[in-house]
Parts: C-alpha cells; sequence; structure tokens
C-alpha cells in the first residue's frame, strides 16, 4: 500500500513538472512522510509566493513542524519534492533559515557570540562578522545586552536572540516553527508586534507554524490550515486585513471574527493548544 501511494505521487510530479514560474519561492508539490508505517503527511501541495508570509495551522500531530523541517532539508521528504528558488531541495542551505520554539542559545556564549555563530560557520572575515551582528542587534532591540549570557536575559529576550541569529545569515526564506509559544500571553503579543515591524523592513518570505488562530490572522498574508495526523491542507485562507497592522489593530478589524470562525471550523472547532 505504501509502496503505491509512493509509486502514484512520483508520477503525479513527473507529469506536473513545467517550466519554473518566477512569481513562487516556494513549490511544495505532492509531499508524503512517513515515519515508519505511520504516515504523518499525506500529498500536500502548496505554492507560496516570493516575500509572502504564510502562517500553517492546525491540531498537534498535523505535520506542521515535520513539513517544515522538510522545507530547510532537515528531514528527508518520502514522496513528491519541495522546490525553492528553482532547486529541489535536498540538503540545508544557506539562503534560508530557521527560527526554533526552544531558545536552543550555547549557554557558554555571550549574546553576540551566540548571533554570530552561523556566520562564523560559513568562515566571514571578522570585520564583516562585527557589522552584521551589530545591524540584528539593533534589528530585534537587543542593543546593550551584547556582552550578556542567555541565563541573565528573559524567555522573550532569548527568543530575540534566536530571531537575530537567524535574520544574521539575510536569508531569503525565514522558517518559524512556534517561536513564540515558550513565553507568556503579554510577551507574545510584544515580539508578534516586533516580528511584523521586522517583516515589514525585510519583507523575507518567512513560513511561520503556530497553534494560535489569532496569531496567525496577526501575521499572516495567507493561513494554511492542516488536518490532524495524517496531514493534509484542508484551507487556505487570505488575510486581507491592511498593513502595516498591530494586534489591536488586528483585532478591532471587521474581517477579524469571522476570519477566526472560518479557520476554527476547518480545524474543527477545536480549542487552540496555547489558548
Amino acid at each position: 500500500m505504501l509502496r503505491g501511494l509512493k509509486s502514484k505521487i512520483t508520477d503525479q510530479v513527473q507529469m506536473e513538472t513545467s517550466q519554473s514560474d518566477d512569481e513562487f519561492a516556494i513549490r511544495i508539490e505532492h509531499v508524503c512522510k512517513w515515519f515508519g508505517d505511520l504516515l504523518v503527511l499525506r500529498d500536500v501541495s502548496l505554492n507560496i509566493k516570493r516575500n509572502e508570509f504564510v502562517c500553517v495551522v492546525g491540531p498537534s500531530g498535523s505535520g506542521k513542524t515535520t513539513l517544515l523541517r522538510m522545507l530547510n532539508g532537515l528531514t528527508e521528504i518520502d514522496a513528491g519534492r519541495i522546490v525553492v528558488d528553482d532547486v529541489e531541495v535536498h540538503n540545508p542551505r544557506r539562503d534560508m533559515a530557521m527560527v526554533f520554539q526552544q531558545f536552543d542559545l550555547f549557554p557558554w556564549k555571550t549574546i553576540e557570540k551566540n548571533i554570530a555563530f552561523p556566520l562564523e560557520l560559513a568562515k566571514m572575515n571578522k570585520s564583516d562578522i562585527k557589522e552584521r551582528v551589530a545591524w540584528a542587534v539593533k534589528l530585534v532591540g537587543l542593543e546593550g545586552f551584547e556582552k550578556r549570557y542567555p541565563s541573565q536575559l528573559s524567555g522573550g529576550m532569548r527568543q530575540r536572540v534566536g530571531l537575530a541569529r537567524a535574520l544574521v545569515v539575510r536569508p531569503k526564506v525565514l522558517l518559524l516553527d512556534e517561536p513564540f509559544g515558550a513565553v507568556d500571553a503579554q510577551t507574545r503579543e510584544t515580539l508578534q508586534e516586533e516580528l511584523l515591524g521586522i517583516w515589514t523592513e525585510l519583507r523575507q518570505t518567512a513560513v511561520f507554524i503556530t497553534h494560535s488562530i489569532d496569531e496567525a490572522i496577526t501575521l499572516a498574508d495567507r493561513i494554511v490550515v492542516m488536518s490532524a495526523r495524517p496531514g493534509r491542507i484542508v484551507g487556505i485562507l487570505d488575510v486581507e486585513i491592511p498593513r502595516p497592522r498591530t494586534v489591536e489593530s488586528v483585532r478591532k478589524s471587521p474581517l477579524y471574527p469571522e476570519l477566526r470562525e472560518q479557520v476554527r471550523g476547518l480545524i474543527g472547532g477545536r480549542e487552540e493548544a496555547h489558548e
């Protein structure tokens, strides 16, 4: 049965492969993922435009994080394919960066050293590293904290470090896996507004995983709704609330209540995990 589905998906991809379309930064084509005999993602297809902010929501276990990891080349694709800038994804790419829910900072390194780490791995020269780190520190509002260690910062500030470490490489595509899920509600809204400001300035293609419908509406150009396992796309909604946005302006928008109900209906009326 599994072999039959993989073969069918492969045939579909080959039939649909055509000339590249510069409109799209990311093309996800009939992607499937198994863990052993467990089908986690089934026939997921999605095109993401350049400079678009897409949020992916769905119940726990729907394969959202697995999909994000496949986008970044961290998890193998079992069937189908993912194409980023006309290049099929097989391994991690330097023009993509990922922000995780857990801070994943080096406790023995200062904030500036944590941010500099991917540039040092890329063997960038020291003067350029210093300039890039200063730019990223200013961008996320960490000026004055460069010499401190992660243990000396709040959860919200540590997540700013994680965001700065991703942005410092100046990626074309930014992947965010529930980056604000580990902070309190007030800090979460503050970080959402800061991310909105940063994205407005940089306009990178962004894919953001969340359990929160409110967060998705606040941030996204489009919301992709996943089903329970095996995860598949059950709906895609445009968020036509004008930019620039704030958390307050989104809540006050006449479009907000209907959007929220549409997403809840697609998920199946489940309560969000973080509310």
